[in-house]
């Protein structure tokens, strides 16, 4: 990231609250079209239901039942987009869909497949077929009565990644991202926007032409207790939770489960050593920054996960559990299974004001879709809104190799660091891309690395996130940069953390279009999550997001 912010004065063309992968997607694109763009996040990029989902990028089989078609259509051709965009954290991946007996007909599945398959254009990704599950590897984990099973293609993607990149890209196109800043007011004053804002006790205010509330969760309190605007559009918060449980299976495709109630599953290899289980969906009335599972939540993953495969999933193999809200546009649908995923973009304007534009909904999937459309809406009101879009065929930063190129890269990274680990070079190809290269640039041994904090982290590596990727804290590095937040201990992350609380901004060389402080101490574990393998406590204790702010919790433990 090279590019100083671009803004005149302290008048931006663009303000936006919120750093989630909307917010992010959208200061990207319009930081793109030469727009100056400030945004504002609260906490962390991608620290609440951005870090939360179940990390797929796909077209959503089951909205086909909705007659969602023109949502499936845009998510189905995102996909290769979205991995042509960023194949190290972009993966394919192919999906089993046994069938159960007694609920959806296998002609209906059938159906649903055929148009899954021919809806989005898809170029790339294998098409549908039938398995066998007797003579299959997929179906050895699972119990005998499940012979039969289609087979499909969707993607997998590191969400929370996804939406840091975003924000790097946009911050190397100029805009000037702050993190850890509350927006506390914005008020029309004079033609612009007049955003207050809080970090670290200090207050601030920039003025901006346009305003854009990508606040998530709360893009309702940002309405009525921010901006004070009278707009009918409401949000209805649904809850999302996932478990973890230790690896169920040996292969790599992913399994769909479908449930008596009507939902589906996903049981998803995660991490090399463990398997993802989720979602749930449940409407949420509470504060989204302490959102957490329920043991009924749990039992409910548990219960459908061993309805399908050999060897039960019980608590006590919960290793780690997240929950995220969804931010759904509020359509009126009698439950929360049914609302809506589709995004919805208001604009209030009133009198020629300056323009305010909310969002509502959405998927990762459709993100850069959702981001396109949110400044087309502002083209009336912003002539930079009406240059042409551009992230369709650009690449994110560390993306820039083709889709088949993955194991070229990491031979790659081998051959110029030939002394680190095979696991550890993969694991930084899938993570950094062909910014792997920057981050290692000089280091001819192990030690050159710096400090060893646990796992395969090094000093190299956490100077790399503070410098390029604005991590200010542990939980940045550990569960939003990356997940080895699972192989840490809790004295290790606390290493980490006093380690990054004495770095400053200039020997971390902080990014261009960054405003950061020196942060106090903050929970080093996984926020808003459970508990992680070997905490006698586990799962069952939960822990308040970083948000919540409300002291220290156990979270994973190391593996040992």
């Amino acid at each position: 990231m090279d590019a100083a912010p671009r803004n005149s004065g302290n008048v931006f063309d663009l303000g936006i609250i919120g750093g989630g992968v909307n917010g992010c997607g959208i200061a990207r694109d319009a930081a793109g079209r030469g727009a100056s763009v400030v945004l504002f996040e609260q906490d962390d990029l991608a620290s609440a239901t951005s870090s939360a989902s179940t990390k797929l990028i796909h077209g959503g089989l089951r909205y086909l039942e909705q007659y969602a078609f023109r949502l499936v259509h845009e998510a189905l051709t995102e996909r290769e987009v979205l991995w042509r965009m960023a194949p190290h954290i972009v993966r394919p991946l192919r999906f089993v869909l046994p069938h159960h007996e007694g609920l959806r007909p296998a002609w209906l599945l059938r159906l649903g497949l055929f148009l899954y398959d021919h809806l989005g254009g898809r170029k790339l990704l294998p098409p549908t077929r039938s398995l066998d599950l007797a003579h299959d590897p997929a179906g050895e984990p699972l119990k005998d009565s499940r012979a039969r099973a289609f087979e499909y293609s969707d993607c997998w993607v590191e969400d929370s990644r996804l939406v840091v990149l975003n924000g790097a890209d946009a911050a190397g196109h100029g805009a000037d991202i702050r993190t850890q800043t509350k927006v506390v007011s914005a008020a029309r004053k004079g033609g612009l926007w007049r955003i207050e804002t809080e970090q670290d006790g200090r207050r601030a205010s920039v003025e901006a032409r346009v305003l854009v509330n990508a606040a998530g969760p709360w893009v309702g309190s940002v309405l009525s207790g921010i901006v004070h605007s009278s707009a009918k559009a409401s949000v209805r918060m649904v809850k999302g939770s996932h478990i973890v449980v230790r690896k169920l299976f040996a292969h790599d495709r992913c399994y769909i489960f479908q449930n008596a109630d009507g939902r589906i599953v996903f049981a998803i290899p995660y991490e090399h050593d463990f398997t993802l289980i989720g979602t749930t969906d449940l409407d949420f009335h509470d504060d989204p920054a302490a959102v957490a599972i329920s043991a009924a939540e749990v039992d409910y993953l548990c219960s459908a996960a061993s309805e399908y495969f050999r060897e039960p999933v019980t608590r006590d193999k919960v290793v780690w559990t997240y929950s995220g809200v969804r931010p759904l546009y509020d359509d009126g649908a009698s439950r929360a299974q049914e609302a809506t995923r589709d995004y919805v973009l208001t604009l209030d304007a009133p009198g020629g004001e300056p323009p305010l534009l909310s969002v509502f909904g959405g998927k990762i999937t459709t993100y850069r879709r959702l981001a396109e459309a949110a400044i087309d809406k502002l083209a009336p009101h912003a002539a930079w809104a009406g240059r042409p879009a551009w992230t369709k065929e650009a690449c994110l930063p560390g993306g820039d190799f083709p889709v088949d190129g993955l194991d070229a890269l990491a031979a790659a990274i081998g051959a110029e660091q030939p002394w680190l680990g095979g696991a550890t070079i993969a694991r930084l190809a899938r993570a950094y891309g062909t910014k792997a290269h920057e981050m290692l640039a000089g280091a001819r041994s192990v030690s050159e690395l710096g400090r060893h904090f646990g796992a395969d982290l090094y000093e190299a590596e956490v100077r790399y996130l503070m410098r390029a990727e604005f991590a200010r804290r542990a939980a940045d590095v550990l569960w939003r940069r990356g997940k080895l937040g699972l192989r840490l201990s809790v004295a290790q992350r606390e290493a980490l953390d006093d380690f990054m609380r004495t770095v400053d901004g200039a020997t971390a060389s902080r990014p261009h279009g960054t405003r950061t402080s020196g942060a106090p101490r903050e929970e080093t574990e996984a926020p808003n999550r459970g508990r992680g393998p070997g905490d006698p406590r586990r799962w069952s204790v939960s822990i308040a997001s970083d948000h919540a702010r409300r002291g220290r919790a156990p979270g994973p433990a190391a593996q040992e």
